[in-house]
C-alpha cells in the first residue's frame, strides 16, 4: 500500500475508528504510538520510520505527537467526541469556507453545521477554500462574517495546523462569494 493511502488510513483511525485496528483513544484524541503501528501492521507493512514519514510530510498537517512521540492524535475533524484541547481565539474579521455546489440549498436553509465532525472547519484565504470545495465538486465559496459572530457570542477556535473551528455559522452570518 502506498503511503498516501496509509495515510489516509491513519486519518481513518485517528479521526473517525480507533477501533478498526483495536486501540482507543484517550479523551484528548490521543493514541499510544507502539499501539497503533501495531494494530496498523496487522493490516499492512508500517512501522515508526513511516508513521514520521507520513507526520513530517502530511500537506495539511493532520498530525501531531506528543514530545516524546509516544503519542499521537489528528488535530482537527474528528467525528467521535474528544477534546483536542483547542484554546479559544479571536480570528480574523472574515473567514471562508469552500464547498461543493450540491450543498450550496442545504446551506441556504441551515448555514454551516458540522454534520458528522464536531466543528465548522472555516480558512484563512479564498486560494484554501477553493482548494477545499474542489474536493466536493464545482467549488463554491462562502465568506463568514466573523466579526459579528463574536459580537453575538460565538466561539472560534485555531487548531495546531491553521484550520480555523467553530461549533456552526447560521445563515445570517455567510454571504456566497
Amino acid at each position: 500500500m502506498s503511503l498516501r493511502n496509509t495515510s489516509k488510513f491513519l486519518s481513518l483511525i485517528l479521526r473517525h475508528k480507533p477501533s478498526e485496528i483495536g486501540i482507543d483513544l484517550d479523551e484528548h484524541g490521543w493514541a499510544n504510538v507502539a499501539e497503533l503501528i501495531t494494530g496498523i501492521y496487522k493490516k499492512q507493512c508500517f512501522n515508526m520510520a513511516m508513521l514520521e514519514e507520513i507526520v513530517a510530510t502530511d500537506e495539511k498537517q493532520r498530525y501531531s505527537f506528543n514530545s516524546d512521540k509516544t503519542l499521537i492524535r489528528a488535530n482537527q475533524g474528528h467525528s467521535i467526541p474528544v477534546d483536542v484541547e483547542l484554546e479559544e481565539v479571536s480570528p480574523p474579521d472574515i473567514l471562508y469556507h469552500g464547498t461543493g455546489e450540491k450543498f450550496v440549498s442545504s446551506i441556504r436553509k441551515l448555514g454551516l453545521i458540522p454534520k458528522s465532525r464536531l466543528y465548522v472547519h472555516l480558512s484563512k484565504d479564498i486560494d484554501t477554500a477553493i482548494n477545499v470545495g474542489k474536493r466536493h465538486g464545482n467549488p463554491i465559496i462562502y465568506s463568514v462574517d466573523c466579526s459579528r459572530m463574536i459580537a453575538d457570542g460565538y466561539k472560534f477556535y485555531l487548531s495546531v495546523n491553521g484550520v480555523w473551528l467553530t461549533k456552526e455559522v447560521p445563515v445570517k452570518y455567510l454571504k456566497q462569494i
